[in-house]
């Protein structure tokens, strides 16, 4: 457990170190919100054009290894027609994201992208919230006065077609590859610390792979969970999103004085799947907070 705090501590106070002005309301103009009256509902139709077409079997294959997932076409069709109703318009939103930096975790992004414009990114490797307060600052600087942010986050995980958890197959590579790599390689790490064949040391990694460093700290805490489950590479995307979702929220609430008109939390595990079939997100948290940085609502029971 002092690894772990020692790396939440690094981890903020490295932001810190860089902070060189008070979090607040500042009023900025940006070309990351999309211009024009679309809704978002009318948007989010159309990003799925073109996209491979549901697939009820994969879909059942999926569900039963992560219940409570759903497509990302479902996610997002729905997470977009309940912020629009609480007033989040493609005019009006920022969008951040603290997702992986894999390429697949992009799918998820990207599509959010076209329905509400470019994406501030606050995260790296396995999903971990790494541009700390500082990040978080200067995104909710750029949110338009009287506007919104929708912050998604989460780490990801791959299964392939045949319903191997920790796979994922990539176009154009013939390996089947791991997914996500970084969170194996810090599960690995804490196994071999578990199992009693690796030694712990206080030093930091070196700043050429400071971020795995940190990955591999903050996963310590949860080394009897992952060696107790039945399946450890399902769990272990939920084990990470515990850690995530207390940085992002510890970071939301420093910097609450930032926040505009509202802020959406959407919180979850991605679910990487194949180039033939949609990928899936399994939403754990939708909070909605208030211009004070206060929770006013959970919007989790809405959508799932």
């Amino acid at each position: 457990m002092k690894f772990f705090v020692a790396s939440v501590a690094l981890l903020f106070s490295a932001a810190e170190a860089f902070h060189t002005a008070p979090i607040g309301r500042t009023s900025t103009r940006t070309n990351m919100i999309v211009k024009g009256d679309e809704k978002g509902s009318e948007k989010v139709a159309k990003v799925f054009e073109g996209k491979p077409a549901e697939n009820s079997e994969f879909d059942a294959l999926v569900k039963a290894n992560f219940p409570g997932a759903m497509s990302n076409k479902e996610l997002e069709t729905k997470v977009v027609s309940v912020l629009e109703g609480k007033g989040f318009k493609p005019s009006n939103t920022l969008l951040a994201t603290s997702l992986c930096a894999d390429e697949l975790a992009r799918v998820l992004e990207d599509d959010f992208v076209k329905v509400y414009g470019n994406n501030f990114n606050l995260g790296g490797l396995s999903g971990f919230p790494f541009a700390g307060n500082t990040g978080f600052g200067a995104m909710a600087a750029h949110v338009p006065d009287d506007g919104y942010c929708l912050l998604v986050h989460g780490p990801h995980v791959g299964i392939t077609k045949d319903g191997l958890i920790g796979k994922v197959e990539r176009p154009g590579i013939a390996l089947v590859d791991t997914c996500c790599g970084s969170a194996i390689a810090a599960s690995k790490y804490l196994k071999g610390i578990t199992d009693g064949g690796a030694k712990i040391t206080t030093k930091l990694q070196s700043f050429t792979d400071f971020q795995q460093g940190a990955v591999q700290e903050l996963i310590l805490p949860f080394g009897r969970r992952l060696n107790d489950c039945e399946d450890r590479m399902k769990e272990l995307p939920y084990a990470l999103y515990d850690s995530q979702d207390i940085l992002v929220r510890d970071i939301i609430n420093t910097g609450a004085g930032g926040i505009k008109k509202g802020l959406a939390l959407l919180g979850g595990i991605q679910i990487n799947t194949g180039p033939d079939t949609l990928d899936y997100f399994h939403p754990l948290r939708f909070d909605l907070y208030d211009e004070n940085g206060k929770v006013v609502d959970d919007l989790l029971p809405l959508i799932v």
